[in-house]
Parts: structure tokens; sequence; C-alpha cells
């Protein structure tokens, strides 16, 4: 665990480094492993990709956001299972909170220990899934960048917008805020145990996004929308709360059904 600690303690300011978020405009002129490496190769890619559906640079954000998006699915994946393991014990990790009801630091270390211990057990690494996530930020964060800071792809229309408008009617920013609403509230239905701050964070994140997708360029808002409804999809693939749902419901049936079957067999040997 530690190990694990002193990686993620290192890949942290990195992601930070990589995603620091610049203002001015990317161009050819541009310099840095970060803004020429890695943001105008993007940018070149969508024009390339936008090219083939006639210069549509609005075509060419939402095929270059998919793309990515599923080439990320691996790491996605992974994120997923990880997690999922980690929700699934929380009912355990609680249990072993309620032994130890005080404070002080001689019961908080019991309860470190006996997690711990609980993790290993089950063979469970609670922050492999945080790995995923930090490798993968700085990729979204470029794709988000490459569409920000590109005067090329600000310049184009996509249906009734300016991409380098706001979108006039406000379609784009409240799709943004429904489908990361609808991602958000399928990760929570997935969880087996829920808490008021993830609840609150469903409803709270997308209204957060409206509000900050209203002023921005169309062509950020668009991608906003293109990345949400493939997240939707996503969850719905990798982490479906229905299916989670029903295998939970089969496990505690298969439990009860043995508990019955162990108390008969203990009747009838009484017997």
């Amino acid at each position: 665990m530690i190990k694990n600690k002193k990686k993620i303690a290192l890949l942290i300011p990195l992601v930070l480094l990589l995603s620091a978020c610049g203002r001015s405009d990317v161009t050819e002129s541009s310099t840095g492993f970060w803004e020429k490496g890695i943001i105008y190769s993007f940018i070149k890619i969508i024009e390339w990709l936008s090219a083939l559906f006639g210069n549509n640079y609005g075509m060419g954000i939402i095929i270059f956001t998919v793309i990515v998006s599923i080439l990320l699915l691996p790491l996605m994946k992974f994120q997923f299972k990880t997690t999922r393991e980690t929700a699934e014990l929380q009912p355990e990790v609680e249990k072993i909170k309620a032994k130890y009801p005080m404070s002080d630091r001689e019961s908080q270390l019991k309860i470190q220990e006996e997690t711990r211990a609980l993790y290993k057990e089950k063979g469970v690494n609670q922050f492999a899934g945080c790995l995923p996530l930090v490798i993968q930020m700085p990729i979204l964060i470029a794709l988000y960048q490459a569409v920000s800071r590109s005067p090329v792809l600000r310049s184009g229309s996509f249906l009734w917008m300016d991409l380098g408008d706001p979108d006039p009617y406000f379609v784009l920013p409240v799709l943004a805020g429904i489908f990361t609403f609808l991602t958000s509230w399928l990760s929570m239905k997935a969880q087996p145990v829920q808490n008021g701050m993830t609840k609150g964070m469903t409803f709270f994140m997308p209204v957060m996004i409206v509000v900050m997708a209203v002023p921005l360029a169309s062509a950020v808002s668009l991608y906003w929308v293109a990345r949400n409804v493939f997240s939707v999809g996503q969850t719905l693939l990798l982490n479906n709360p229905y299916k989670l749902q029903r295998e939970r419901e089969e496990k505690k049936r298969l439990e009860k059904k043995r508990e019955r079957d162990l108390k008969k067999a203990w009747h009838n040997k009484k017997k």
C-alpha cells in the first residue's frame, strides 16, 4: 500500500505540470513539449478528421473525442473494476469502524490496521483505481485545450453555431449538464453504499457544468457533450448499475439459501 501511495504521489505533480492551463492560442509557432508536442498534435489530428467531413470542425471534434475515449477504455475498465471491488468491501469497512467508536489515535490506528488486513485478505488494492485516472487526466486535458485554444477550430461552424461563440440557444450547455448528471447518477447507483455527499455532487456538478458552459465557445461545449454522451455509454457497458444490482441480489439470495440449508442440515443432524 505504501509503495502505491508513493507512486501516486510522484505522478500527481507530473499531471499538474502537464495539464497546466494556459490561455493563449496554440499554433504552429507554439513551443514546448505540452503545447507544441501534445496540444498542437491533437489540433492537427482534429483538422485532418474535419477534412474528411468537408472541413466540418464540429464533426472533427466529435470524432476525435470518441476515438480518444475508445483508446482510454482499457484504463477505464480497470478503474471501474478496482473501484467496484473497493465499494463492495465498504459495508465490512463500516463494521470495522463501528467496533471502534472513539476518535482517539489508538482507535484510528486499529481501524487502519484492520482495514488494510481486510483489503489484503480480499486481494483488493484500494489505490490501484487512482492510477488509471492519473494517467488519463493529461490526455483528456490536452484534448480539452486543443479544442479551446485552437483559433482554427473555433473559426468553424456546426449546425446552428459558430464554434468560436457561445451557443445562442444554450442547447449544448444544457445537454452537457444532462449527460453529466446521467453519468454521475449511473455511477452512484452502481455503489452498494451511498452517502449524502455523493448524492449532493450528483446534482451539483451538472448545474456547475451548465453555468460554466453558457459563456464558453460552442467548440468547448460540443466537446463536453460528446465526452459525456460517451461516458454514459461507457458506464452502462463497463459498470452497469442494473446488472450489478441483480448480481448483488442474486448473491444475497444464494447466501440466504446457504444459511437455510446449513440450519436444516444442523436440525436434521440433531434428530
